[in-house]
């Protein structure tokens, strides 16, 4: 993967909602308030992360009993990004983030970052926070919101020069990264300061962690 296979440098692919970006409490909050206007019971941060997964529909379906249809999808998906968007407003980065990117570029490696998050709206934050000039190559999503990771990260890797799969770590909260990445080849090391708990994150089968420092040394050790 990538254009330049003889590269045995590390590369980090972080992910941006709940791991670079904590916004994991604007989260709950968009996601009662969209509720509320749905008509379905308040969720608890806990119960969230229990239930949380990617393509979201699946979340809606472990909390309604069934799937949404197509419709009520669509409303669901709208209701909440309305409330989000203004949440997120006064979201900051993870503790430590801005040191931790500017740690690993100061080291001569390579990062980017890929969201699900959408493209014309990630790259405006990205720069409002000022760390746009830390990644390689910054990747939003430009199609449908019910969707996961994996096809994203192979078109993001595709177009990055002299990155490889196999000495790419990618550092999410979620899953749905462990699997974008089994699926690329690459390495994958999880964050508990986002969307899933622990339990939910170990049965991924990789290595978890509590902050974004250890993330960056689990990422380092892995791609030895």
């Amino acid at each position: 993967m990538g254009k330049n296979a003889g590269n045995t440098a590390p590369h980090i692919v972080w992910d941006w909602n709940g791991t670079l970006l904590h916004d994991i409490h604007a989260v709950i909050d968009a996601t009662n308030a969209s509720f509320a206007e749905l008509g379905l019971e308040q969720i608890t941060l806990e119960r969230y992360r229990d239930l949380y997964c990617v393509p979201v529909p699946k979340f809606y379906e472990r909390l309604m009993g069934r799937m949404p249809t197509e419709a009520e999808w669509l409303v669901m998906d709208d209701v909440f990004h309305r409330h989000y968007w203004a949440f997120a407003e006064d979201v900051d980065l993870a503790d430590g983030a801005r040191e931790l990117l500017a740690g690993w570029q100061d080291a001569g490696l390579t990062q980017s970052l890929l969201s699900l998050a959408p493209h014309d709206r990630l790259i405006p934050l990205v720069r409002t926070h000022g760390i746009a000039h830390h990644f390689l190559r910054v990747d939003g999503r430009t199609g449908p919101s019910h969707t996961s990771k994996a096809g994203h990260l192979v078109r993001h890797l595709e177009a990055l020069d002299g990155v490889t799969a196999a000495r790419t770590v990618v550092i999410g909260d979620a899953a749905d990264d462990a699997a974008a990445a089994a699926h690329v080849g690459a390495l994958a090391v999880l964050y508990t300061g986002g969307s899933h708990s622990r339990a939910s994150l170990e049965a991924a089968g990789v290595p978890v962690v509590d902050t974004l420092r250890e993330a960056v040394e689990t990422a380092r050790e892995l791609a030895r």
